[in-house]
């Protein structure tokens, strides 16, 4: 059975953390490739107030198998108390790219 791939969406506050983060999920191999996107302006409300910052947005391939230990590693190296952590599923995509990103995280 071939394994569930998902796209996780996490922001990071700065992008000296986004690429800490991002390095050390392709170094553990809880995921295939990361894009950081710089400039993603969150709006949001946190304790009773409406926030607004700068962030930079990560989107990180992996499969589902996997996802349990990415969002463990995110907990643990992101400085949020409560780190946006996102799983989408990849309904379609293109065969080969997919097959990729299967063997990347899957070879462990």
């Amino acid at each position: 059975m071939r394994a569930k791939l998902l796209v996780v969406l996490v922001t990071c506050p700065t992008r000296a953390i986004a690429r800490r983060l991002a390095s050390r999920l392709i170094e553990e191999r809880l995921a295939a490739c990361v894009n950081a996107l710089p400039g993603v302006e969150s709006i949001f409300r946190w304790q009773g107030k409406v926030e607004r910052c700068r962030e930079i947005l990560l989107v990180i391939k992996t499969t589902a198998r996997r996802f349990p230990q990415l969002r463990a590693a995110v907990r643990n190296l992101h400085p949020y108390d409560v780190p946006e952590i996102i799983a989408l599923p990849v309904v379609a995509g293109h065969t080969p790219y997919l097959r990729w990103v299967r063997s990347i995280v899957s070879s462990v």
